[in-house]
């Protein structure tokens, strides 16, 4: 079998998908995209297309090494989302040729299904025990929300507290046991994220995410002494190496590799197997399209160490297009009970609607996250 065409797609709302094309008719879907930087990733992949034109798709191992090693310059965002993308559409065709399901080529699957949760609140956390409400009713058993707007490197104390009550109101409107979440965004520094890990401890968090940017390494050691709550971060680490530091010191409980971001399914199965050496949780980032979800819940699906799913239906960044509308069976993401079912089907287990992705193709769509600034006129982390 040989690789003969590479075709991407922006889709709304914030996505690019990439379509691998081989000489025996089977073609795989990958989903390369850093979000806001959607067109440079779609450049990224193309440049990576003279090292795939020809090949086996089969030999993802090598496929992948020449990508990320044939290169002198390497790592980042921007070009481990494009090895992600190709590496997902290469395993989708290698489960299609073989009839199984990639999970079956990783070892077989360790669980029939994953807890998922639901993101309420948006970008400004507001309303959010109504929002919690209605997730709880829907059959989640978790949410996740963000913190806090923007945040001076020492802020006020009202802030604070408005944090605090935000997720007292969504324990109140859901139960004791409800899982919650709360991600501080790389938004808040050392500071005030020490303050405000110490103060989210009563409320028994499921995990804080991202207390601060994960470059800030000691900043990271100063917030985990300040809590007993759980840390995840690493939407923003995109190799086992970025990982390797954070393992060896134990600065997380969790680690949130993205499919779509952290080299694709080859290299966050390597990033979960590490973590899982370290006792340390997996749940990938996944605010994204189905191509990803599907690519995460194959390597959940492997991971003794997976403990639950993140999932974009209904997030407040899919204005106009959602997780189920590229695909022609809904159903393959039905949630229940909290829960989603690992796909069964071959390759990542999802048909694109293709029809759709190239209607939608012609929208397309240039997403860029705001920039936010503080009172005094500096810029905000976002």
């Amino acid at each position: 079998m040989k690789i003969t065409y590479i075709e991407t797609f922006l889709v709304p709302p914030r996505w690019c998908f990439v379509k691998i094309e081989t000489d025996e008719g089977i073609v795989g879907w990958g989903e390369p995209v850093v979000e806001g930087r959607a067109h440079t990733v779609q450049a990224a992949v193309h440049e990576l297309t003279d090292s795939l034109i020809g090949q086996d798709p089969h030999r993802i191992e090598d496929l992948w090494q020449v990508m990320y090693r044939g290169g002198f310059y390497r790592g980042g965002a921007v070009f481990m989302s494009a090895i992600a993308g190709i590496d997902q559409a290469l395993w989708d065709i290698k489960g299609k040729a073989l009839g199984t399901p990639v999970h079956n080529l990783l070892g077989g699957a360790c669980r029939e299904r994953i807890r998922v949760y639901s993101w309420i609140g948006g970008d400004r956390p507001a309303e959010v025990g109504e929002a919690a409400r209605l997730a709880h009713a829907a059959g989640f058993t978790a949410i996740k929300m963000n913190a806090t707007e923007e945040m001076q490197y020492v802020d006020s104390y009202a802030k604070v507290d408005a944090a605090l009550a935000r997720v007292q109101a969504v324990r109140d409107a859901t139960t004791p046991d409800f899982g919650i979440a709360v991600d501080f965004h790389g938004r808040v520094h050392r500071p005030m994220a020490q303050v405000l890990a110490r103060e989210l401890d009563p409320y028994r968090l499921m995990f804080i995410e991202e207390p601060v940017l994960s470059e800030n390494i000691e900043a990271l050691r100063d917030v985990k002494r300040m809590t007993t709550t759980p840390i995840a971060l690493g939407e923003r680490l995109y190799s086992r190496w970025d990982f390797k530091q954070v393992l060896q010191e134990g600065l997380a409980d969790i680690v949130q590799p993205d499919l779509s971001h952290a080299g694709g399914i080859s290299e966050c199965r390597k990033i979960a197997a590490m973590a899982e050496a370290y006792d340390v949780a997996l749940a990938p980032h996944c605010p994204l399209g189905p191509i990803a979800l599907a690519a995460c819940l194959q390597v959940d699906a492997v991971s003794h160490n997976a403990f639950i799913q993140e999932q974009s239906l209904g997030i407040h960044y899919n204005a106009g297009s959602d997780l189920l509308d590229y695909v022609t069976d809904r159903s393959v993401f039905e949630y229940a009970g909290g829960f989603v079912q690992i796909p069964a089907g071959p390759g990542l287990g999802i048909q694109v609607n293709e029809e759709v992705v190239r209607e939608m193709a012609k929208v397309g769509h240039r997403w860029r996250n705001p920039v936010w600034r503080h009172d005094d006129g500096s810029v905000a982390e976002w």
